[in-house]
C-alpha cells in the first residue's frame, strides 16, 4: 500500500492521468438551470453559460468525508494527502478541513493557493513522491514544496463574471473595465488580484507572456495554457511562449473546467507556471 492522493475537479487533470496515478478526484458543482450538475461526472453542456450567469459551488464536507475514507481504506493506513483549490477562491478548502477533522491523523490536507494546472502540478508531485515509497510527511511535503513555487496568470475579456461570483472586489473590476481596458490577472496569496491592463487583447497576451518568462527565467518549467472557449488563442499563446521560454519542453493546452470557466467568461486564458519542474 502507499500513500492515496486526493485532488479536486479544478485541478484539470485528464481522468486517465488520474486512474493511472491512482487518485482521487472530488467534483465541484455547476448550477445550470437549477440542476446541480458534479463537475468531471455529470455531462455539461458546452455553452452552459449561454443563457445567463450561473453559480458554482466547492465540495461538501459529506463527499469529502466519503472520498477520504474511501482513500483512506484505499492506502492501507498509510494514509491520505489532499490538495485542492485555493482557499481564497472556494469553500472546498473549509470543508476539507472539516472532513480531515473527523476522520482522524491519516488525512493531510493542502492548501494549493491556486486553480487549474496549479492545483494539478502540486498534486501529481505528491503523487508521484507516493509512488516512489514516500511516507505521509513525504508526500504532504511534495505538495506544499510545488504550491509555494507554481504562479498563475490570466487574462479575461471582462471582469464581469468574477466580479459576480465574488471572485475579484467591485473596486478592480471598476478599473479593470474602465477604458476598455484588457486585464491581466494573477493568484497573489491565494486571491485573483490585478496585476497590469492593456488597451488590447494583443498587448495583454503580450503583458502575460513577459510575466510567464520573467517567472520562468533560465530554470526548467512546467507549462500549461488553459482558455475558455478560445482554443485559437490558446494555441497562438503557448506558441508564443515556446518561442520565449527556453527551457520548457512542451506547453500543454487544456481547457478550462466548467467551474472555473464560469468565474472566467468566454474569451479568457490563463497560464501555470510550475518553476523546477
Amino acid at each position: 500500500m502507499s500513500v492515496v492522493v486526493v485532488t479536486d475537479s479544478s485541478a484539470c487533470i485528464d481522468d486517465a492521468v488520474a486512474r493511472r496515478e491512482g487518485m482521487a478526484i472530488a467534483p465541484l458543482h455547476v448550477f445550470v438551470g437549477g440542476a446541480d450538475l458534479r463537475e468531471g461526472i455529470d455531462p455539461i453542456p458546452d455553452d452552459f453559460a449561454a443563457d445567463g450567469p450561473v453559480t458554482t459551488a466547492g465540495a461538501s464536507p459529506d463527499e469529502l468525508r466519503r472520498i477520504y475514507g474511501d482513500a483512506l481504506d484505499r492506502s492501507g493506513g498509510d494514509g491520505v494527502v489532499a490538495v485542492h483549490i485555493s482557499r481564497g477562491l472556494s469553500s472546498t478548502w473549509e470543508a476539507a478541513r472539516r472532513a480531515a477533522a473527523e476522520l482522524g491523523d491519516g488525512i493531510r490536507v493542502v492548501d494549493s493557493g491556486a486553480a487549474g494546472m496549479g492545483v494539478g502540478y502540486a498534486a501529481l508531485a505528491a503523487s508521484s513522491t507516493a509512488a516512489a515509497g514516500g511516507n505521509l510527511d513525504a508526500v504532504y511535503d511534495a505538495a506544499v514544496s510545488v504550491s509555494v513555487r507554481v504562479r498563475s496568470f490570466i487574462v479575461v475579456d471582462k471582469l464581469d463574471h468574477l466580479r459576480r461570483g465574488g471572485r475579484i472586489g467591485a473596486a478592480a473590476a471598476l478599473l479593470g473595465t474602465a477604458l476598455a481596458m484588457k486585464p491581466v490577472l494573477h493568484l497573489s496569496e491565494g486571491r485573483l488580484v490585478l496585476a497590469e491592463k492593456a488597451r488590447t487583447s494583443t498587448k495583454a497576451l503580450g503583458k502575460l507572456v513577459n510575466a510567464v518568462a520573467s517567472v520562468a527565467g533560465e530554470h526548467g518549467v512546467a507549462l500549461t495554457v488553459h482558455h475558455m472557449q478560445c482554443p485559437e488563442r490558446a494555441e497562438t499563446l503557448a506558441s508564443q511562449l515556446a518561442e520565449r521560454v527556453s527551457q520548457v519542453d512542451r506547453v500543454d493546452v487544456t481547457p478550462f473546467g466548467a467551474v472555473l470557466g464560469a468565474h472566467v467568461g468566454p474569451g479568457a486564458v490563463g497560464v501555470a507556471v510550475c518553476p523546477d519542474a
